[in-house]
């Protein structure tokens, strides 16, 4: 009986722990204009670091993850999305899917595969630029 009840209060708060989430400003509402997937808002101004991720990010990621990391309907996921916040999917994980590529895990978009051309220090630019993104629009 007692195993019972514990089962029941885990899922009870494991229930009210997704419900009391915080939900970012980017949010994926479904295919819009041009296929992209959440809705963004821009910082006024991006760093220094972000400006240079930026053109990064421009050559080599929105190719797929779309226009200022807005995913792109049947081809990538936004990474402007709660999901690629800081405390779940750490800088390093940017610098592994570069480096080595994705096994599809959270979206049904496919594997990702390495990005080729981009160095350490490119994709650590990159990655500041779509953290700057996400704070702009309530991930942090």
């Amino acid at each position: 009986m007692r195993a019972k009840i514990a089962i029941a209060a885990v899922l009870g708060l494991g229930l009210l722990g997704y419900a009391m989430w915080p939900k970012p400003t980017a949010s994926v509402t479904g295919s819009m204009k041009g296929g992209v997937l959440a809705e963004v808002q821009l910082p006024e101004t991006l760093t220094q670091n972000a400006q240079i991720g930026k053109r990064g990010y421009d050559a080599k990621c929105a190719v797929c993850h779309g226009p200022n990391g807005a995913g792109q309907d049947g081809v990538a996921p936004p990474l402007v999305h709660i999901i690629y916040e800081p405390s779940h999917h750490g800088d390093e994980a940017f610098q592994r899917a570069a480096a080595m590529g994705v096994r599809a895990h959270h979206w049904r978009f496919g594997n990702m595969p390495a990005v080729e051309g981009l160095t350490r220090a490119d994709v650590a630019m990159i990655t500041a630029y779509v953290r700057e993104l996400q704070r702009a629009n309530g991930i942090n």
